[in-house]
C-alpha cells in the first residue's frame, strides 16, 4: 500500500469534529456535576449522588475518548511527515494507528453514549417509587 498525503489529510476533519463533540459534552457533565453536587449538599439527595456517580464514569470515558483523538491526530501527522519525507515504510504503520486509535475512540464513545442512559434510568425509578 502507498499512501500520498491527502489519505492521512482526511482524519483532520474528522478528528477536530470528534473533539469539538467530546469538548462538549466535557463541559455540559462538568456544569451538569457541579449543580448535582450542590443539590446533594444542600439536601444530601440520594438520586443527586447516584446520578454524579453516573457522570463521573461519563467523564472518565470521556477524557479517555480525548486522549485516544490526540494520540489518532498525532499518529495522523507522523503518517503525513513521513510521506511527505518518503518513508512510506512509517507511512503506512503510522496510519493504521491512527485508524485504530480512532476507532478505540469512537468505541469508547458508544460505550459512554450506553452509560448516558443510566442518569436516565436513575430519575425514572425515583419516579416510579415516589408514586408508588
Amino acid at each position: 500500500m502507498i499512501l500520498d498525503v491527502s489519505t492521512p489529510a482526511l482524519l483532520f476533519p474528522a478528528i477536530s469534529l470528534l473533539f469539538l463533540s467530546y469538548t462538549n459534552r466535557f463541559l455540559h457533565l462538568s456544569a451538569l456535576i457541579r449543580k448535582l453536587h450542590g443539590d446533594w449538599m444542600e439536601r444530601g439527595d440520594c438520586i443527586a449522588r447516584q446520578q454524579i456517580e453516573n457522570l463521573s464514569k461519563r467523564l472518565v470515558l470521556i477524557r479517555f475518548m480525548q486522549l485516544l483523538g490526540a494520540m489518532s491526530l498525532l499518529a495522523c501527522v507522523a503518517s503525513m511527515v513521513s510521506v511527505m519525507g518518503a518513508a512510506q515504510w512509517l507511512a503506512v504503520p503510522a496510519f493504521w494507528v491512527a485508524l485504530l486509535f480512532m476507532g478505540c475512540s469512537l468505541a469508547s464513545l458508544v460505550l459512554e453514549v450506553w452509560i448516558s442512559g443510566g442518569a436516565l434510568r436513575i430519575l425514572l425509578s425515583a419516579m416510579k417509587e415516589k408514586k408508588s
